[in-house]
């Protein structure tokens, strides 16, 4: 081989290092800009953040607070199919296991009693966001992050709170109730 022959090899296998590097941000490019082969699946079955206010502004009767501090919150606005729903979500709760420690039921509305681990409310005035048999799931400081319509699957409910409750573990909480307890003490 003589000398041009090499460098012009040399050309070549730097060409082919640079593009081996290169076509990865290409076609990743080409993806973003022609929205070509990105998936449009969504990681929650309900629907992201609605337009509900938090829970301290919901026009109900009755006192829920104490039960409910601190946990997420699966409120369900009893409707035509109470019975049957408020069932399916108290399952659904007995099968988060041991996180269900971590999550509290609120029914709004409905004559039937409350079943175990269940507070029940009645809606002082129906404010216009009202949905009858939907269910949301509050975060613990009482701010709807999914809504449900009644036709939802209760797997796909339980998906996204385990989902939620594995992103957002319990040690933070310990945490937060260990530092409250030493500043309360440290005020005595």
């Amino acid at each position: 081989m003589n000398q041009t022959s090499r460098a012009r090899a040399s050309r070549l296998k730097v060409l082919a290092v640079l593009s081996l590097f290169a076509l990865p941000l290409l076609v990743s490019w080409v993806m973003v800009t022609w929205r070509v082969g990105i998936p449009e699946q969504r990681t929650a079955h309900g629907n992201l953040a609605p337009d509900i206010p938090a829970l301290a502004s919901w026009p109900v009767d009755g006192e829920y607070a104490p039960t409910l501090v601190g946990d997420w919150v699966l409120a369900f606005d009893c409707g035509a199919r109470c019975e049957a729903l408020a069932d399916q979500w108290w399952r659904l709760h007995r099968a988060l296991g041991r996180e269900a420690p971590r999550v509290s039921r609120l029914r709004v509305g409905g004559v039937a009693e409350a079943l175990p681990g269940e507070t029940v409310v009645h809606w002082a005035g129906r404010p216009s966001w009202h949905a009858a048999d939907h269910l949301w799931v509050l975060d613990p400081r009482g701010i709807p992050v999914l809504a449900y319509g009644p036709e939802v699957s209760p797997r796909d409910v339980l998906d996204d709170v385990n989902r939620l409750l594995r992103m957002n573990p319990e040690v933070l909480r310990r945490d937060e109730a260990r530092l409250a307890g030493r500043s309360s003490q440290a005020g005595q």
